[in-house]
């Protein structure tokens, strides 16, 4: 059916089928699939469901266990992952030598059934955490100072300001300040050489407001150069934002060079300090926790532990009044009719649908294809297609319904599990949705992805064991227990729990590794000039 009618995928807590005991060598996800899943080294002549196994078939890998006619579709969660290049066997290895998206990126029809799948509310639950207060009624996780650069031209000055106060080289700078997570330094390569009306400049400005205005920033100072397409007085009209104790802003050519910026920024730092460092810790409502998703260096376990652990993570804080975004628009292709048949409303569906032709559009306009995706290490984790990475990837959202579609760096004001339009470079998306308000991020990877996003502490949890062992200093929680018999429900909770002791302040290992000066990544969008 093509994907069509009831054949709707569920995430693997409502319908993973394990063959024989946890230990066996596969996975069989379910049984109208055309393959199972290797969760150790296959090798040719072992027996797999009756199946003589032929080669190898590497962990996280795909094995047939029927035949396949070229052409035909083959099923993985009961779901078209992409259709077969040639003839398969029984027993071969199912991979990117045999198995594509078919003609036309895969365009097959697919049921989007706008608010089918819609369930009642859950019943409401009521966590707290400890979490900073501001001022306008917004709950911070982390308490840092920024300094944001309106152009590349500005970025050695900015990092200059922060670098003064960090606690790496200059140790005494925050030494009365312990409330104060630190100084941080976000810059980005663009702000000048493009369009000062078009469609790149507003995402620009919008990311930078969303950034200036963070609940995890007490204060923010904007460094610019003089001369550059963002101006910072157009920005701070356009964003209805205006200078003030918690904001800065000032040009280089204006003070008169870079040694007095600095000095200034220093200076400007130096002022907010004391008052930053007056914050303090009270419980809070667990509404107030805004979790961005992402999954970056997925494999072939990827949609059958971590990712669906974490939507069951996600169906807890809704139910605790909290909100989940999903993003990363390319990489829900072809699972999008999973997202639409949870819309609240048929706008908030069609919403989805309007994005995903838009990247239709945008990957034409630009000579590519939505299929560029998976990327070489998912493919060497087992996965194959961007179909097949795109249904593991949507059971990040959990289960409840989704009450609302956001562009890039939007504003995130609807409570619950909502989706934003972004690439699906992880930078770039998650800079998005820390614009947009996240307080957390949550990172799922079979690879071993290595990130972190200041002022929003990441928090990685791990696809599988092996992964989470050899990576053991940047995982926070390993998900491939999962594989082993521990309930999804289980997982969950625990993920749950770890992320209530993050939002009262609990260090993740990338913040203690340092990670997130780094990773602020606006999305390019349109021409340099």
């Amino acid at each position: 059916d093509h994907g069509r009618g009831n054949a709707v995928f569920k995430p693997a807590r409502h319908g993973r089928h394990y063959s024989g005991v946890m230990t066996a060598p596969y996975i069989r996800l379910h049984s109208a699939d055309d393959v199972v899943i290797a969760r150790s080294q296959l090798i040719g002549g072992q027996t797999v469901e009756s199946v003589t196994v032929k080669g190898l078939v590497p962990p996280g890998h795909k094995l047939a266990v029927t035949a396949i006619a070229a052409g035909a579709p083959v099923r993985r969660y009961n779901q078209i992952i992409g259709f077969a290049t040639r003839p398969i066997a029984p027993g071969e290895h199912v991979h990117t030598h045999n198995l594509g998206v078919g003609d036309n990126g895969g365009d097959f029809a697919r049921d989007y059934a706008f608010g089918a799948d819609v369930k009642p509310a859950p019943a409401r639950r009521e966590a707290t955490f400890m979490g900073i207060k501001r001022a306008d009624g917004r709950v911070a996780t982390r308490n840092y100072i920024g300094i944001l650069s309106s152009v590349n031209c500005s970025a050695t000055a900015a990092r200059a300001i922060a670098d003064h106060f960090s606690r790496q080289t200059h140790p005494a700078a925050l030494a009365n300040y312990p409330m104060v997570d630190g100084v941080v330094a976000l810059t980005h390569g663009t702000g000048c050489g493009m369009d000062t009306e078009g469609t790149g400049m507003q995402i620009l400005e919008r990311t930078l407001a969303g950034y200036a205005t963070h609940a995890n920033f007490w204060g923010v100072v904007v460094v610019g150069l003089g001369c550059e397409a963002n101006q910072i007085n157009a920005w701070l009209a356009h964003s209805s934002l205006r200078e003030g104790e918690t904001l800065k802003v000032f040009n280089i050519q204006d003070t008169g060079g870079t040694r007095k910026t600095v000095e200034k920024g220093i200076a400007l730092v130096k002022e907010m300090l004391p008052q930053a460092n007056a914050v303090k810790r009270e419980p809070c409502s667990a509404a107030h926790i805004t979790i961005g998703l992402q999954c970056g260096g997925s494999d072939g376990y990827s949609g059958i532990s971590a990712n669906p652990a974490l939507g069951a993570a996600v169906d807890l804080l809704v139910a605790h009044g909290g909100t989940a975004i999903l993003s990363e628009t390319p990489e829900i292709y072809g699972a999008e009719h999973l997202l639409t048949r949870r819309a609240v409303t048929r706008e908030v569906g069609e919403k989805i649908v309007q994005r995903i032709r838009w990247w239709e559009d945008y990957c034409a306009r630009n000579n590519g294809e939505m299929n560029n995706n998976p990327s070489p290490g998912n493919k060497l984790g087992g996965l194959t297609t961007i179909l097949e990475k795109s249904l593991g990837a949507a059971a990040k959202g959990g289960t409840t319904a989704l009450t609302a579609v956001y562009e890039y760096a939007e504003p995130v004001n609807e409570k619950g599990f909502v989706f934003m339009d972004t690439p699906g470079f992880d930078p770039v998306s998650a800079t998005g949705q820390v614009a947009g308000g996240a307080n957390i991020l949550c990172f799922t990877t079979g690879r071993g992805s290595a990130y972190g996003c200041k002022p929003t502490p990441s928090f990685k949890l791990a696809t599988n064991t092996d992964i989470y062992r050899r990576m053991i200093d940047d995982m926070d929680i390993d998900c491939g227990e999962v594989l082993d018999g521990v309930s999804i429900a289980d997982k969950g909770k625990q993920i749950f729990d770890a992320l209530i002791r993050v939002a009262s302040g609990e260090r993740t290992k990338s913040e203690q590794l340092g990670y997130g000066d780094a990773e602020f990544v606006p999305w390019t969008i349109g021409a340099t000039m």
